[in-house]
């Protein structure tokens, strides 16, 4: 016996009702159940939608589907670091490599300065500001995204709202990374000077990829690890 779409919707509906927010984890869900249903059915075809169903779900255990949300992060969390790293290794290519030499070579200047630590301090400051501003701005995309489609994608989130969050903590980070600038320490050596500006460079490029490449291309990114978000 087959599954109507009705049942089908009922699905999408029953791991909504069980926290299940994004469409590409119930999708999974529901097909994993749907196949489930369908076995019980051949051996037990007296049993009415509702109670295949719960006997599948009890399958799941304690915790229903939360394991299965748990592991889906875990890879669309591999899967979002690995866009990131593509991207990120574009800047050591021609022709940005150029823009990030420049860069760097501004950085390495300003530590060789007495004003070291206001300039990077600033920098820190405005990165913040902007990262909490294009973090409000991207949030309200999602948002308009959810209620245009009504649906939500774990890679879109992360895109969108989680990986930005993940990011907001290194500024804050580097301040206290600052703190051990000093004329009279010993650590205040070229080496560190390199390291220092290397760090910086980094930390621009990442954000630029973070706040602005990948929302920017968020749909095509979508689109080419859900063939369901073509459909959208």
């Amino acid at each position: 016996m087959k599954l109507t779409k009705e049942q089908i919707q009922n699905l999408y509906k029953f791991t909504r009702q069980h926290y299940v927010e994004h469409f590409d984890v119930q999708t999974e869900l529901v097909d994993h159940l749907a196949n489930d249903i369908e076995q019980i059915w051949d051996k037990q075809p007296n049993l009415s939608f509702e109670q295949a169903k719960n006997v599948s779900f009890k399958k799941f255990g304690v915790f229903g589907f939360m394991d299965v949300v748990s592991e889906r992060q875990k890879t669309m969390s591999k899967k979002y670091w690995k866009i990131l790293w593509h991207f990120t290794k574009e800047w050591f290519q021609l022709p940005k490599i150029v823009l990030t030499a420049l860069l760097f070579i501004s950085f390495y200047t300003i530590c060789k300065t007495v004003y070291v630590n206001y300039i990077l301090l600033s920098v820190l400051i405005i990165l913040c500001l902007y990262a909490f501003y294009k973090s409000f701005i991207l949030n309200r995309t999602f948002k308009k995204n959810f209620l245009k489609n009504g649906k939500k994608w774990m890679l879109e989130d992360m895109i969108f709202r989680t990986g930005i969050g993940s990011f907001l903590i290194l500024p804050l980070n580097f301040f206290n990374f600052i703190n051990i600038f000093h004329k009279e320490s010993q650590i205040y050596t070229a080496w560190f000077y390199l390291l220092l500006a290397f760090l910086f460079t980094f930390l621009i490029i990442l954000f630029y990829i973070v706040l602005e490449v990948l929302p920017k291309k968020a749909e095509k990114l979508l689109a080419e690890n859900y063939s369901e978000y073509k459909l959208v």
